[in-house]
């Protein structure tokens, strides 16, 4: 054990080291926020993305922002996907059940302006024909960082 943490110490660190994203900064904390998140029908691509938040390199504990299991508790609301025929009465209940004030982001290309499911017969289209959209995020999925922005963008823009 001893002979392993030595040969650790000597080579010290291998590789490239992954900067942490400016959004860490205590200086642009704007407080705290509850995210539900509902798949209005995607391929997964962004919901993976959405995972990695979780971990220690993203953090999004850490600043002050939280993934909740109840739209009661919730503040904002992350959608992804096109909204598909027979999830728009779930995303409309969703909506309905949060406290105000309440904002919604629509997550990626397809929840944006449908992405390569626009003028699906199964889909109704982006989020915005269904609910007032606060902000949006695109790319197909957007990176990591880039939803850190926006709901930063979002929690910010909600307080004074």
């Amino acid at each position: 054990m001893y002979r392993i943490l030595q040969k650790i110490w000597q080579l010290g660190k291998v590789g490239k080291g992954i900067a942490p994203p400016a959004q860490k900064s205590l200086s642009n904390f704007c407080g705290t926020a509850a995210i539900r998140h509902v798949d209005a029908g995607s391929c997964n691509g962004c919901e993976l993305e959405i995972q990695a938040l979780g971990g220690p390199h993203y953090g999004l504990e850490q600043l002050g922002m939280g993934l909740t299991a109840s739209p009661r508790h919730a503040d904002i609301l992350l959608v992804t996907g096109p909204v598909s025929r027979h999830m728009a009465s779930a995303l409309q209940a969703t909506f309905a059940a949060m406290p105000a004030p309440k904002k919604v982001l629509a997550l990626g290309d397809c929840a944006c302006h449908g992405g390569v499911f626009a003028g699906s017969y199964a889909v109704l289209g982006a989020v915005d024909q269904v609910l007032p959209v606060h902000g949006r995020c695109p790319g197909c999925p957007p990176k990591p960082e880039a939803i850190l922005q926006s709901l930063q963008e979002l929690t910010c823009a909600a307080k004074p």
